[in-house]
């Protein structure tokens, strides 16, 4: 008896499922200027009536305008700040520079020993300030958090940063990835870690290509305007020496105006940089920010602010966040319920207060 064979198995074997593709969830601002400018008038105001007591309190509507009108996946975020343990940490920072002030006014060394123990005492307050802000910061109901340690704050914010000084800044890409590095991978959100992919080699690379534009710019700027200041000195005697401050202003205007076009080309490539090397858990952010719109969005800023004497501030806070907000996108890899809440140390006002202080943008 013939048996017939074949390559067909004897039964179907399923076809594996395609992998899923990621769903971009992209963030949505919905802050309006007219809105945000009574916000920020009466903060003004009352910070000032007050003697800079109610900044406290400015603070916290600020900052909980803006987390609740950022969307993402159709949910907003939430800021749980106290503004009355915001003042506390206000008044320590406000008693520590003026300490440092009083102490140099007093003796020269007395205020270099004051200003080497705010120096030694900062890298804590950073970090103590990243664990109050980001504990009182949720989404979903769930927290973030920091982790990190006073240890790793100090190599951070004190070793790296003398270290880059000593090198001429060219430490400095180095210092910065390594800054970055630090604060994403010791987020959380809920129980899960944030994660940072971003090598050394490319903030470098960041860098070298901010620096290069800079250079060919100002070189430009050079050949254009030498025409003018040869044309100038093949004059000799008969020239005013006035002659030569036209072509020298024009020159150094140009040149100004040209490193205020670098500043949001570095802010575009250091923002994708960062969020395009960034993951929590199996979820990709990613950035689409773009410099020619940065760059717009920057100079009619500065323009509308002169020429409403500082009135268009708020408005400009709000364009400017609008653009970098919603240029970011979750890549999505599954459900955003499954991640657990998890307990944080409520951090220190203090460190939140001297960071306000000092200028410190520890914004995530």
């Amino acid at each position: 008896m013939n048996t017939a064979t074949s390559d067909t198995p004897p039964f179907d074997v399923p076809a594996s499922p395609p992998p899923q593709q990621p769903t971009p969830e992209a963030f949505v601002f919905s802050g309006r200027g007219s809105e945000y400018f009574r916000i920020w008038i009466v903060n003004l105001l009352l910070s000032i009536i007050t003697l800079g007591i109610y900044s406290a309190w400015a603070k916290v509507r600020r900052t909980r305008y803006f987390y609740d009108n950022t969307r993402v996946a159709g949910s907003s975020f939430e800021y749980h700040g106290n503004p009355i343990a915001i003042l506390k940490g206000r008044i320590i920072a406000v008693v520590l520079i003026g300490g440092y002030q009083v102490a140099f006014r007093l003796s020269p060394k007395l205020g270099l020993l004051a200003l080497a123990l705010m120096f030694a005492v900062m890298p804590w307050l950073i970090w103590r300030s990243y664990q109050f802000k980001l504990f009182n910061s949720s989404y979903r109901g769930i927290r973030f958090g920091f982790k990190g340690s006073a240890g790793k704050s100090y190599f951070i914010y004190l070793l790296l940063p003398l270290i880059s000084m000593l090198s001429i800044g060219l430490l400095s890409p180095f210092a910065y990835q390594r800054n970055k590095k630090y604060l994403h991978t010791e987020s959380k959100f809920g129980a899960t870690h944030f994660s940072f992919h971003a090598s050394v080699g490319s903030f470098y690379q960041v860098f070298l290509i901010c620096f290069a534009v800079a250079m060919l710019g100002y070189a430009a700027i050079g050949i254009l305007f030498s025409g003018s200041l040869m044309a100038v000195t093949a004059a000799g005697k008969h020239a005013a020496p006035a002659a030569f401050a036209g072509p020298i202003f024009m020159m150094i205007f140009a040149m100004y105006a040209w490193t205020f076009l670098i500043m949001p080309l570095a802010l575009t490539m250091v923002q994708n940089l960062i969020w395009n090397n960034t993951k929590l858990a199996d979820h990709q952010f990613q950035s689409k920010l773009k410099w020619t719109r940065v760059a717009f969005i920057m100079i009619t800023n500065l323009i509308a602010i002169v020429c409403t004497l500082g009135l268009f501030t708020p408005f400009a806070q709000i364009r400017s966040l609008k653009y970098r907000l919603e240029s970011v996108s979750l890549l999505a890899a599954g459900s955003l319920d499954h991640f657990l809440a998890d307990a944080e140390p409520q951090g220190s006002a203090a460190g939140e207060g001297m960071s306000d202080l000092l200028d410190f943008d520890l914004s995530l």
